[in-house]
């Protein structure tokens, strides 16, 4: 089933990382640090961090940079991080064998992030002409 997002598609680019094995919350703790930053800020940030979430999610942001890099033409010192959202996955239960012939149950969390980086420098000259042309 493909999603329809609602975007601007001459500024925005995103990548989505799926089926990513840590829970939903270890990973939006991270995520609450760099939504609204710059992409080189966050990648300063990302790489001093020291939780385990900062790879997966640094892979993510390097990803959609290269997306807008290659795909727009965009200049990554001009893009920002304009949505980055976690939504929890399918969680996969086993039982662990304990003593007495009982089970333990574990819970493999997952989660899905999103990374939406916006280019403020084709913004402005997009709202610009777009100012100017209606006008």
């Amino acid at each position: 089933m493909i999603k329809k997002r609602k975007t601007n598609r001459y500024t925005e680019v995103y990548a989505i990382g799926q089926y990513i094995s840590m829970s939903a919350h270890k990973a939006r703790r991270v995520i609450d640090q760099i939504r609204g930053r710059s992409y080189v800020e966050t990648l300063m940030i990302l790489e001093l961090m020291p939780y385990r979430a900062c790879y997966p999610i640094l892979r993510l942001v390097y990803s959609a940079a290269a997306n807008a890099n290659h795909n727009m033409r965009f200049n990554e010192a001009s893009l920002i991080i304009s949505k980055a959202e976690v939504n929890e996955g399918n969680t996969v239960k086993k039982l662990k064998p304990r003593a007495r012939g009982r089970g333990y149950p574990i819970k493999r969390r997952t989660c899905h992030i999103n990374i939406v980086l916006k280019d403020l420098d084709v913004e402005k000259e997009y709202l610009y002409d777009n100012y100017y042309k209606y006008k």
